[in-house]
């Protein structure tokens, strides 16, 4: 399934702002963990928006964080104020210049002692000591990759190619390389020395002049070239561990009948590394060894494949282990890398200098991790690929891939298949993730166009030129859409194996990539144009690479293929065509049904057993009818967490979907349809190494949401082998029926199922009759168990997961169990509540009247037809059924989560249930119903307090403040000193304080006119800041009023109490479309700029204004029309990497130099990681939004030295 991600949102608005209020007491709320975990914390608070001062201290006592730190009582973490930077004026490197300046406000601390807290940073990954890594035993057993170790490591970067299509060596090439690569210094990234880049290398063809000149002058005698593999190794860094890791090398060299002839230090100048770079660089060897068992290359490069990895297994049992790397260890390819800027590269390695280097081809790399600890050997190229951008479906990639380890099996490798597992590594990069599958296929026997086709397809089914002209490559796909996941960009990939050279997109095509041919027969590829100087009147081809295209050179015939001819090549190796023709079926689309199948009594019992409430039959099933799209809610979402919450809520309503912000944009499936497909392929997934027709026995699915005569035709299918699985569990059974052990039997009969031949799997929660003491499971549980139970059994790439259940009704309930496993869902008690809703006699009428628009019963139903964060849900149920997700907090056992299960079903067997359902508030505001933070009572006490002007009122207010039921997470902090408190004198006035509040971006229309500018003038007057929102600004709110007479103005005639030299702009200009509102006047009158690259409401997507708010007014600021909807995407759409954002920074300070630039995000995991590559980018002020989501992210925050 292709992205459906994206397209999905929450019942919920998954992150908002809340308003604050003083810290509660915890409480056991809903199984909150009893556990204290204190946090010692030197707290920036005084960022907010000013973003220029010293950062101040707190500590917090936190008594939700139970999970995983039940001994690590307290942390204490060093702060860098990221946010009070000062820039220089003649540099566009992205850094902080510690020694410049001490805005950084740690003066007083030592050289020394700053090095060894950046140290402990860039080696936060390190195995804590040698006990600890022993005993990690070479147990095979497939693990879920972990959303935390996977969000520490993203990037984007610049990159290219240089490839002589004579295949003759030269130093110009390298020399080239080494030239455009300087040219990308901006795509880069860096320390905060100003000198450790995040990373820079080059890949080309081994050196054998160099390396032979070398061997000669030590007595070795120059290499066997054909026979000769040469590594490229990062070593320990002290010379003991070092001399032991050589050793472990040589052991495994020997023990697999290779020899070692000698290893050489790598000649480097360290006086160009920047210090914090200098503080981890390793110990820079090559080792040559012979391979004279073998004779085809491909055999040698395997062998040595399979030496890399057997020193990899046994290097992690070592406490050096994470300290040894190999950049390369090949027969034809090497790789010259390191942490290092791009101009510095050259220079830091001797070789790259030498004459003697020589190489027909050169790969080039400039990196920009988004995290503050770039490591060495993540610096690109890879042993294959330069990557550009990053995977954004990496943790569901890593996940397949380990499940299917241990049906992976070729000949080719003699059955030592078990040898070289794993094929992924949680704690290394998207890009080095991907470089690991692509090694494994083209050390398969796939050639290295071929893999990358497989693994980064292009957007095939809606491209009328494959279809019509190119049918064989879209067979190819079509034959491995069901195999192998798409492991989706943006990606530009830079790929060689030593004997051809290539560059190809990802389907969406978000990576610059331009390529050239010159007169004396040389290709480039370039991320960049004008990184060299080039004759255009040399120059016999050029182009660009649009999405999912590819361009090759081979080298050995010296042709070069671009994008139709690689892939026709590739496509017509088999005959793909003929095995889909035979094998793959489509699920031909069933008719809903025209009746419904239940009386209304019937239906209202098995709505409320399953958890539905009035609000969502009314306000989401019965609008998606009606309409055909989700339903809109004002903006906000103020009610508590679900693990806060009094009130039963569905398990579904503990996870928030993830999203991108910054590294890549958001994705409209609708609007961007070509890229995007909801094709579902159902059955066993094949030997991903062997090609055969057996492979392409599956069934497509148009999209993952089933009917009921679908789902009966999936049944039915006699080489699917369905079995039914009753997903309920028995409460009078005692232990022998819980939730958490019927669930273990749940697991044993899918596993009893897929040995027994079954390719489809079906939780089913469907039943005749309904027993008050057989509640069901909640189906993402038992879809979550069931999943992660296949994987870590091996099994889960034999059988596909279908959920046949009433507990399914919203777009994020369906991307929750899709997310979580499942290939698709019948929704039965949701498209039965449709039919029920469109036969009853009001809808009827109100068509008839034509007060809605008609829609038959069954367009009613069709209109309806690991990306989570997970909060509350204690450490069982996650490593039951949610593994690899991440959950800063407790929460819920498998006890609290079947009475919370049980406290919906009682109520359809409860003879005082109501016969009606239950409007739990959950959207909306009732009386009785959910808490929701701006309630009415909580309104009226504001404004009468404000209209009195009564301090007595105003305590009545805070009263009620202080007595509301827990609703954030950060109602649950308390303050914790030790310290006596200050004398009041000390404190700062009001007046200062109150210069450095801000209120929230809320454009005009949002909220009236008079609002907008009533709150802009009074922050002006307190010296404050208001937030103009998106949507542009009246020219004539930015001087100040002179015409002011008895507090009224002509210039404002709606505004009174109004003063001369009042002024009606807001400070925070807030930058989202260029298309509403945005000018450079608009910029220039601004103190500060705020790029909203995400907001809280509604993450992923930008504002909406209905149609009927656009007065003229607003059209006219806005440049648009009255009365039209307005939608504003945000600069995700023209922000599509780190780079990209780090320029408009940058030409929005050039706008206004004198305004400081603010990026707005939100809270979510890995902020720290995002935030951290932002402050990179140059950005003054990093604010992070979303009050219930923010305090659980704060490790995250602490970690990566970002204040929030």
């Amino acid at each position: 399934m292709v992205a459906t991600s994206t397209a999905t949102r929450k019942r919920h608005h998954q992150i908002t702002r809340g308003h604050s209020g003083r810290g509660h007491n915890s409480h056991d709320h809903s199984g909150l963990l009893k556990s204290q975990l204190a946090i010692g914390v030197e707290d920036g608070m005084g960022m907010g928006m000013d973003g220029g001062r010293q950062a101040g201290q707190i500590v917090q006592s936190v008594k939700l964080f139970a999970a995983n730190n039940s001994k690590k009582d307290l942390v204490f973490v060093d702060f860098v104020g990221l946010c009070s930077i000062k820039k220089s004026k003649n540099t566009r490197r992205r850094v902080f210049n510690a020694q410049r300046n001490n805005s950084f406000g740690l003066a007083a601390v030592s050289r020394k002692n700053w090095a060894s807290s950046i140290k402990s940073v860039l080696d936060i990954e390190r195995v804590e000591n040698a006990s600890k890594s022993k005993q990690q035993s070479s147990d095979l057993k497939p693990k879920v990759a972990n959303l935390d170790d996977i969000l520490s490591e993203r990037g984007a970067c610049g990159v290219g190619f240089i490839a002589n299509l004579d295949n003759i060596g030269s130093y110009e090439i390298v020399k080239d390389a080494l030239t455009a690569l300087g040219c990308m210094e901006h795509r880069g990234g860096c320390g905060a020395d100003n000198d450790s880049g995040d990373g820079s290398g080059v890949m080309t063809s081994i050196p054998w002049d160099l390396l032979n000149n070398w061997a000669n002058e030590q007595g070795i005698g120059a290499f066997d070239q054909n026979h000769t593999g040469v590594g490229m190794v990062f070593l320990p860094k002290d010379d003991d561990l070092m001399k032991q890791a050589q050793t472990a090398i040589v052991n495994i060299f020997k023990q697999e009948g290779l020899e070692v002839l000698g290893w050489r230090p790598v000649p480097v100048e360290t006086s160009v590394v920047g210090y914090y770079a200098r503080e981890t660089m390793p110990n820079i060897q090559q080792v040559f060894v012979q391979i004279s068992k073998e004779e085809n290359i491909d055999d040698i490069e395997r062998e040595l494949y399979i030496c890399r990895k057997l020193i990899e297994r046994a290097a992690s049992l070592e406490p050096w282990g994470n300290e040894l790397y190999f950049c390369s260890l090949s027969n034809q390819t090497i790789v010259y890398k390191g942490m290092l800027r791009s101009e510095v590269l050259g220079r830091f390695y001797y070789d790259l200098q030498n004459d003697l280097y020589k190489s027909p081809f050169a790969i080039y790399h400039r990196r920009f991790s988004t995290n503050t600890s770039p490591r060495w050997p993540l610096a690109q190229p890879m042993r294959f690929l330069g990557h550009n951008g990053e995977i954004n479906t990496i943790q569901g990639n890593l996940n397949w891939m380990q499940s299917r380890e241990t049906s992976l099996k070729s000949p080719v490798w003699r059955d030592r298949e078990n040898e070289i597992r794993p094929f992924g590594n949680p704690n290394a990069s998207d890009s080095a993730n991907l470089d690991s599958t692509a090694e494994l296929l083209i050390r398969s026997g796939r050639a290295p166009e071929e893999a990358l086709m497989l693994l980064v397809p292009e957007a095939y089914k809606k491209h009328p030129t494959l279809m019509i002209k190119y049918p064989e490559i879209v067979d190819f796909y079509d034959y491995y859409k069901g195999q192998m996941e798409a492991w989706d960009g943006p990606a530009l990939l830079l790929f060689s194996d030593g004997k051809t050279v290539g560059a190809c997109l990802d389907r969406n095509g978000l990576r610059p990539a331009r390529y050239w041919r010159t007169v004396d027969n040389v290709v480039y590829v370039a991320s960049e144009v004008g990184v060299l100087p080039t004759d255009d009147s040399k120059v016999v081809m050029k182009g660009r690479l649009g999405p999912g295209m590819m361009i090759t050179v081979d080298l050995s015939s010296g042709q070069v293929f671009e994008n139709t001819e690689v892939k026709k090549r590739v496509a017509l190796s088999h005959p793909y065509g003929k095995w889909v023709k035979e094998n793959l079926r489509s699920l031909p689309p069933a008719n809903f049904l025209s009746t419904t199948l239940l009386d209304n009594e019937t239906i209202l019992r098995r709505q409320q057993a399953y958890g539905y409430s009035s609000e969502d039959v009314q306000m989401v099933i019965e609008t998606m009818a009606a309409q055909g799209k989700e339903p809109t809610f004002c903006m906000g979402d103020d009610i508590p967490l679900a693990v806060l919450s009094r009130k039963p809520h569905m398990l579904y309503d503990y996870f928030k979907q993830r999203f991108a912000q910054v590294t890549n944009p958001a994705i409209d499936p609708l609007r961007e349809g070509l890229v995007m497909s909801l094709e579902v392929n159902i059955g066993k997934r094949g030997n991903i190494l062997e090609v055969g027709p057996e492979n392409a026995s599956q069934v497509i699915l148009s999209n993952p949401v089933l009917n009921d005569g679908e789902l009966e035709s999936l049944l039915k299918d006699p080489h699917l082998k369905a079995q039914v699985l009753p997903t309920f569990f028995n409460i009078r059974k005692g232990f022998e029926g819980s939730l958490e052990k019927t669930l273990s039997k749940l697991c044993e009969a899918a596993d009893e199922a897929v040995r027994n031949g079954s390719q489809l799997l079906v939780l089913s929660d469907r039943s005749d009759d309904l027993e008050a003491t057989r509640p069901a499971i909640p189906i993402l549980l038992a879809v979550g168990a069931v999943h992660q139970h296949l994987i870590q059994n091996g099994l889960r790439m034999q059988a596909s997961i279908v959920a046949d259940t009433a507990q399914c009704f919203s777009t994020h309930q369906f991307a929750c169990l899709i997310g979580y496993g499942a290939s698709a869902i019948c929704p039965y008690l949701a498209l039965e509540t449709c039919r029920q809703w469109r036969l009853s006699t009001k809808t009827v009428n109100l068509m008839r009247n034509g007060k809605m628009p008609t829609v038959t019963i069954e367009q009613a139903q069709k209109n309806f037809c690991k990306i989570f964060e997970v909060y509350g849900l204690g450490k069982e149920i996650i490593d039951t059924a949610f593994c690899g997700s991440t959950s800063k907090i407790g929460g819920l056992t498998f006890d609290e989560l079947a009475r919370e299960t049980l406290s919906f079903w009682v109520k359809a067997f409860s003879e005082d249930t109501s016969k009606r359902l239950e409007n739990f508030g959950f959207i909306q505001f009732r009386p009785g119903g959910e808490y929701h933070g701006n309630n009415p009572e909580m309104s009226k006490l504001l404004h009468k307090a404000v209209r009195q002007k009564s301090d007595i009122s105003y305590s009545i207010y805070q009263q009620h403040l202080a007595n509301r039921p827990v609703n954030v997470l950060r109602d649950l902090l308390e303050f914790k000193s030790d310290r006596s408190p200050i004398p009041v004198g000390r404190v700062e006035p009001a007046s200062s304080i109150a210069r450095r509040f801000c209120t929230g971006g809320m454009s005009l229309g949002a909220i009236s006119r008079e609002t907008h500018e009533a709150i802009a003038i009074a922050m002006n007057r307190l010296g404050g800041k208001s937030n103009s929102g998106e949507g542009g600004e009246d020219p004539i709110r930015w001087s100040p009023l002179t015409d002011v007479v008895d507090g009224y103005s002509p210039t404002l005639p709606h505004l009174k109490g109004l003063q001369n030299g009042d002024t009606a702009t807001s400070a925070i200009k807030q930058v989202a479309s260029g298309r509403f509102g945005v000018t450079p006047t608009f910029l220039a009158n601004a103190d500060q700029l705020e790029i909203k690259i995400a907001q809280g409401a509604k993450p992923g997507e930008g504002g909406q204004l209905p149609g009927k708010k656009v007065s003229a007014y607003i059209a006219k600021l806005r440049n648009s029309k009255p009365g039209v909807p307005l939608i504003s995407p945000p600069p995700h759409h023209d922000i599509y990497s780190i780079e990209d954002l780090a320029q408009l920074i940058y030409d929005l300070h050039q706008v206004n130099p004198r305004a400081k630039v603010s990026v707005k995000l939100v809270a979510e995991a890995g902020i720290g990681t995002v935030a951290s590559g932002v402050a990179k980018g140059n950005a003054d002020i990093i604010q992070v939004c979303g009050v219930k989501d923010w305090i659980s992210h704060l490790c995250d925050v602490l970690k990566l030295k970002v204040i929030c």
